[in-house]
């Protein structure tokens, strides 16, 4: 992996040069009572990625992620109960995390995916952390910001860890929770938190025989840099990055740099133990230019997400799929350059 930056200058995105796909499919997959919406980019490629959110949020989280990944393979990004305008449970039932991942494994099956890279962020981690412990075909895993920290479990001290994480956040990734937690609602919210929560994630990964990468942002207060090492030296074959600048959302503003280590991850051999020491992102190789870069065109995009809405509130698929692809279109870096 360190070799793997020699040549990060001469691989990072050129501007000039379009995503690799701007258009979304949407779909949905039924488990028992419950469904998840996936949200493709991408049909083929080196190797597929399953993509995971955290409590309260969509798919939308990973509208930088996505589009880095899809340059190597398919990109399934998913939306799950409860979240994103998915329904919950119907008769007040409760998912737990081991719901959670029975879904994601569903998902995989319908699909027909064979061995794909299964990445998680935030309680995503929790979720891919269960599916991977039951699944030891799964061969790679990524989990960014894993949580709950063990020493710290605790609703008061979880909420200010993350008021002190967002504080780092750029404005993008404000905007994005905003809207997703709306659409939860903090009733929803309120019955998932106690199963993230209380999750024992420490107890999971050492039953993981998967290949894992787990990345924190240098500014997450929820994941510390000793709880992260924690986690990775209990695991078989795990490696830790840190990527500096970030934050809890490390995959938003830097997700070229998360996108990269994902793709040499899972091109590397599976790691030894000796590989779990946190290792810093080189700052030199950070491309900051993505950070506060304007969006190409904020209207397209605002009609994307308008469009999106729509199809969330009326339950139309093809409506959602619709603004999806728009919102893609207009945020691509490359149409910048196709305006000046």
């Amino acid at each position: 992996m360190r070799d793997s930056f020699a040549t990060a200058r001469s691989r990072r995105r050129d501007p000039r040069r379009r995503y690799k796909r701007t258009d979304v499919s949407v779909q949905r997959i039924r488990h028992e009572d419950v469904w998840a919406r996936v949200s493709t980019v991408g049909r083929t490629g080196e190797r597929t990625f399953v993509l995971v959110p955290g409590i309260g949020v969509a798919a939308t989280y990973f509208e930088r992620l996505a589009p880095a990944l899809n340059e190597f393979g398919p990109v399934h990004a998913l939306d799950l109960p409860g979240f994103g305008g998915v329904p919950h449970p119907p008769h007040a039932r409760h998912m737990s995390i081991p719901d959670y991942a029975a879904l994601v494994g569903r998902v995989i099956d319908e699909l027909g995916l064979v061995d794909p890279v299964v990445l998680g962020h935030s309680m995503g981690t929790q979720v891919v952390a269960e599916l991977a412990a039951q699944r030891p075909e799964l061969t790679t895993i990524v989990l960014l910001g894993p949580v709950m920290n063990r020493h710290e479990r605790r609703v008061p001290i979880a909420g200010l860890r993350f008021a002190q994480s967002s504080l780092r956040e750029p404005r993008r990734v404000a905007l994005l929770a905003v809207g997703a937690y709306l659409l939860c609602g903090p009733r929803w919210f309120s019955r998932v938190l106690p199963e993230m929560m209380h999750y024992p994630i420490e107890d999971t990964v050492p039953r993981i025989r998967a290949s894992a990468l787990l990345i924190r942002g240098e500014h997450d207060r929820l994941v510390p840099p000793e709880w992260i090492e924690e986690l990775a030296e209990s695991m078989p074959h795990a490696r830790a990055w840190e990527i500096p600048g970030a934050a809890h959302s490390v995959m938003h503003a830097h997700a070229e740099e998360v996108a990269r280590l994902c793709v040499e991850h899972a091109r590397a051999p599976q790691p030894d133990r000796d590989e779990a020491e946190l290792k810093r992102y080189p700052d030199a190789e950070i491309d900051r230019s993505e950070e506060d870069a304007p969006i190409a065109d904020p209207l397209g995009a605002a009609r994307g997400r308008v469009t999106e809405l729509v199809g969330i509130l009326t339950d139309d698929d093809s409506l959602i799929a619709e603004g999806k692809t728009q919102h893609a279109e207009a945020t691509d870096p490359a149409a910048l350059r196709d305006d000046a």
